[in-house]
């Protein structure tokens, strides 16, 4: 098939769950399909993140630069016609345009669209070919929990936000022929009555590039993400503050780590004699491989945690919440220790510190639950079937029959 990708960001580096699960997709999808790319960008892309995508993409690569003058615009209109913020941000009338010529050269089977930001873009061409929708998470359902926990005075924008996006993660489902989400647990959250036809598409774990590793222990404690993200900031916060002392009082010496880049003022804040943030890490696998414990007490998002694969994929104990777990389905005490509140997490912790054997065991059967589970050649298969389903060739006629518009 030919296949037509489009993109909210640029799916490389991977520091960010979206890219790095649409860099993996692509990678598989060019084994057998050839693809077209368009993907936004709100910053300048690097000739060697370039150099690693390109070769996926035998239709070609076309990035669009988003400019602050047009996402004010796309922000305004978003609040004038009551759409999301999310949506407005990522409008801009020459990604529209770009997108229509793509369709009338490229002449695809079949459009595969990640992320309900990029959903508008078809809005004008979805009763022309078939399109596949990649929810992927549940931004509505995001948005909410964050708005329970910001300060007052920004409840209102949240709460407006969290419900502008509930009304159009229900709008653009009639959009697509296929719709795809990561796990069960957000499909349940889509509010349209036919979300049972979501199909579960999961992320995987690159094995081949996280594997255990024998190096020094520097840290007994790892946090790691995108530390611009709210409910990661969230969540380191709550892991310095809260959790690791409690830690201390058994483990003196306990030292965190949080890794991640973008960190933003309030993480950096977290930096003392026992904590290290280290912004940007040139291989995050040096991260996993120097701590004894990942802790991962997410309180706030949705969807899978990739890190949580990565740390699991190279061997670490890990401990999470309930709320992360939902999506990723670890057997509690066999492949992962959950827990909800800072004496449960920091209890947990303090076992792993103290019982080394029993560490080593919880995290042997981790990695062999994400060898077996998260796959992403088995996921793409799936993916690509979903499409295949509703290939042009068997659904439509090609927009390409159309008179070709003025540009």
């Amino acid at each position: 098939m030919k296949l037509l990708v489009l993109l909210s960001r640029f799916p490389y580096p991977l520091d960010k769950g979206d890219k790095l699960r649409a860099f993996y997709q692509l990678r598989e999808l060019a084994q057998r399909h050839t693809i077209c790319l368009l993907a936004l960008t709100d910053e300048d892309v690097p000739a060697a993140s370039y150099a690693q995508v390109a070769p996926f993409c035998a239709g070609g690569v076309h990035v669009h630069r988003l400019r602050r003058a047009g996402m004010a615009r796309g922000l305004a209109t978003a609040l004038a016609c009551a759409l999301p913020l999310q949506i407005g941000y990522f409008q801009d009338p020459a990604a529209q345009r770009l997108l229509t010529r793509l369709l009338h050269t490229f002449r695809p089977d079949h459009v595969y669209c990640q992320l309900i930001r990029m959903a508008e873009y078809l809005r004008p061409h979805y009763q022309q070919l078939p399109c596949t929708l990649d929810y992927m998470d549940v931004f509505s359902a995001g948005v909410a929990r964050r708005a329970a926990r910001s300060p007052r005075w920004q409840r209102p924008v949240f709460q407006l936000e969290a419900q502008r996006l509930r009304r159009y993660e229900a709008l653009v489902f009639e959009w697509f022929h296929a719709h795809t989400i990561i796990s069960d647990q957000d499909r349940q959250l889509i509010n349209h009555p036919q979300r049972q036809q979501i199909r579960v598409v999961l992320n995987g774990i690159d094995t081949t590039h996280f594997q255990p590793t024998k190096a020094p222990k520097e840290y007994e404690l790892l946090f790691c993400g995108n530390m611009a993200y709210p409910p990661n900031i969230d969540a380191a916060v709550f892991l310095a503050e809260e959790i690791l002392p409690l830690v201390r009082r058994q483990h003196p010496h306990a030292r965190l780590l949080i890794a991640g880049t973008t960190p933003t003022a309030r993480v950096l804040a977290l930096a003392t004699e026992g904590v290290t943030v280290s912004g940007w890490l040139p291989d995050i696998r040096t991260a996993y491989a120097g701590a004894r414990v990942f802790v991962a007490p997410m309180r706030t998002g949705t969807g899978l945690q990739n890190k949580l694969l990565e740390a699991m994929a190279m061997r670490l104990p890990c401990v999470t919440t309930t709320l992360a777990n939902a999506a990723l389905r670890g057997t509690p005490t066999e492949q992962i220790l959950i827990g909800d509140t800072a004496v449960a997490l920091a209890a947990h912790i303090i076992q792993l510190l103290s019982y080394p054997e029993a560490a080593a065991t919880l995290a042997e059967q981790g990695l062999q639950f994400v060898r077996t589970h998260y796959n992403w050649s088995a996921a793409t298969i799936r993916l690509e079937d979903i499409m295949r389903t509703h290939a042009i060739a068997d659904a439509v006629t090609s927009p390409a029959d159309s008179p070709e518009p003025a540009p």
